[in-house]
């Protein structure tokens, strides 16, 4: 689809990232809205998953961020393998998933004891620390794709690998916006961090995996489990 080019008033757009762009900006504004397709599936189709508060809340982001990209891809007949949809070099990507998980273990211990970021977290984690750990992953499972896999792999083909790894980490900061400020302000260089070790192990399972990580450590500190 990236070899698709349409002219607006002399202007050239290529098709692929135009719609990567509008995709992955016109799915977190859904999302952010309150828009549910979990909500849909109930109220038109009399479907009751039985899901309870922030659950309803997870998997309708699997739908705006892992489905929805995914039926995109097939549509255009792209191979969701080559946005990093699968295991790719998976002995990197354990090095870099232990390595990365071992480092913020040791910098959350202190960070995430801040007031702004404890009171933050102990308020809205999950009390019971399995549920926390099922809530965070389905929660993040679809974040790390259309980051780390469908926006990252898509952009790096028009734009280069370079600009691709900071551009795609651009919304991810965004969706940070209310979150204690010490951390929204490093997530522009997290998400970057994420894109690379993507790039690097042609996956985005690993930036899921130290994701999961980092965001459940926190909330099990703040939950007075660590």
């Amino acid at each position: 689809m990236y070899e698709r080019v349409f002219t607006i008033g002399g202007i050239e757009f290529n098709f692929g990232l135009t719609l990567l762009i509008v995709l992955g900006t016109i799915l977190p504004l859904l999302d952010a809205y309150g828009h549910t397709p979990v909500g849909f599936l109930q109220t038109t189709l009399g479907i009751e998953p039985g899901f309870q508060g922030f659950e309803k809340k997870v998997w309708d982001r699997i739908v705006f961020y892992l489905l929805i990209p995914l039926i995109v891809l097939l549509l255009f007949k792209e191979k969701p393998v080559e946005y990093g949809f699968g295991f790719g070099k998976w002995q990197e990507g354990l090095l870099w998933t232990a390595g990365s998980c071992i480092g913020m273990m040791v910098i959350l211990w202190f960070v995430a004891r801040g007031e702004s970021m404890n009171a933050y977290y102990s308020a809205r984690a999950n009390p019971e620390p399995w549920r926390l750990l099922y809530l965070t992953a389905v929660d993040l499972l679809g974040w790390e794709f259309i980051w780390r896999g469908f926006l990252l792999f898509g952009m790096a083909r028009v734009l280069g690998v370079g600009p691709a790894i900071w551009l795609q980490a651009v919304p991810f900061a965004f969706m940070h916006l209310g979150k204690p400020e010490i951390e929204t302000m490093t997530t522009i260089f997290g998400g970057a961090a994420f894109g690379f070790v993507a790039w690097r192990t042609d996956s985005f399972v690993y930036p899921f995996l130290i994701h999961w990580f980092i965001a459940s450590y926190t909330q099990l500190i703040a939950i007075g489990r660590f």
